[in-house]
Parts: C-alpha cells; sequence; structure tokens
C-alpha cells in the first residue's frame, strides 16, 4: 500500500508542469507547439531562453525532492521515497492534465537521486553536466544520466534488488524517451546545446 500511495504522491506532484505554467503565463503560448514540442527544460531552454529554461529545470527537480520527502516522510521509508520519485516522472512525462504530453523527466530524475542519495545525486550530475559541455548534445548527457542510476545503486546498495528494479524503470524510461534523439544522433542531426532546433 505504500508503494501505492508513494507512487500517487509523485504522480501528483509530476502533473504540475513547469514549462507548460511559465509558457502560459509569461509567453502566452503552449510550449508544446513549439520547437521540439517537448514540455521538458531543454525545449523551454530553446524556446523561451536560459532564464526560462533554468526555472523550468528547477522546478522540475524540486517537484521530484518534494514528493521524495514528503513520501519518505509519511512512511518513515526510503524505498517509498523512490517510488515517489518515479510516480513523479510518470505525471512528468504522462500528465493526465495535459493529456498524457509532457516531457522527458530527466530533471525529475536528478531531483529524485538528489533526494534518495544527495552524493550519488552530485557525483552524477557532475558528469552529466561534463558530458554535455564536451558533447554539447544535452540528449547524451541525459541518457548517461539514467544510465548511471541503476549503476550508482548496484555499487553503493549492494543486494537491494528493489531499489535497483527501480532505478532500473528510471533508465528504461529515459532511454525510451529519448529514442527521436537516439536516432538523430546516428543520422548526424541532432541539435547540440545553444543550437535552434531544425
Amino acid at each position: 500500500m505504500s508503494t501505492i500511495i508513494s507512487l500517487v504522491i509523485g504522480y501528483i506532484f509530476g502533473n504540475f508542469q513547469t514549462s507548460y505554467i511559465i509558457a502560459r503565463s509569461v509567453k502566452h503560448i503552449d510550449i508544446r507547439e513549439y520547437g521540439s514540442g517537448n514540455a521538458g527544460s531543454t525545449n523551454a531552454l530553446r524556446v523561451m531562453g536560459k532564464k526560462f529554461g533554468l526555472m523550468t529545470f528547477g522546478g522540475d527537480l524540486l517537484k521530484a525532492i518534494l514528493a521524495v520527502i514528503i513520501a519518505r516522510y509519511i512512511f518513515q521509508d526510503q524505498q517509498a521515497g523512490l517510488y515517489a520519485g518515479l510516480g513523479t516522472v510518470l505525471g512528468h512525462n504522462w500528465p493526465v492534465v495535459l493529456k498524457f504530453k509532457g516531457g522527458k523527466g530527466i530533471a525529475s530524475t536528478l531531483g529524485t537521486i538528489l533526494a534518495f542519495n544527495p552524493l550519488i545525486g552530485l557525483g552524477i550530475w557532475v558528469i552529466t553536466a561534463v558530458v554535455i559541455l564536451t558533447t554539447k548534445y544535452v540528449s547524451v548527457g541525459s541518457m548517461i544520466l539514467v544510465i548511471l542510476f541503476p549503476i550508482s545503486i548496484a555499487i553503493f546498495y549492494p543486494g537491494n534488488m528493489q531499489a535497483l528494479f527501480v532505478a532500473m524503470v528510471f533508465m528504461l524510461m529515459g532511454l525510451l524517451q529519448h529514442k527521436p534523439n537516439i536516432q538523430r544522433l546516428l543520422k548526424g542531426e541532432e541539435n547540440k546545446l545553444g543550437q535552434k532546433k531544425q
């Protein structure tokens, strides 16, 4: 029951679509009708600029952190927090309030990791940032982030198969959401950081 409730808590937080709210409030547009059509921080950055891109990233990060902390507090269980983070990403990617068309959940995945284990989260974020700054591909950094999550769980939480399973679900969701990016990368058509959407 704690697992289901934690997922529901997270899903509710995930439906708080930062980029959509900002775009509607400030630019009076539906962010999903511009750029990549994605309601995430990368598209917000490309469509609305650095300021609103960072605000979107921060909002998507924070909603996962809050969901994890609340579920963990209610059930006094770290695993409950992890499920709340998973629910947040599910709500972000497939929000019922936006007819199940949301973002890719990377910022919320990072927020979940940071709330679950700050040291692991910071380590993964540093590696991700280095990859993005080096390659100029946000998508590559994002995929590295989700791949590092289950690897980190396996290393620092040996024997915790439940946490490993959940982390692998995060990874699979992240990679699935980046399928078009992978195809563009293979074709050499992926947009780099700072480049306008083709």
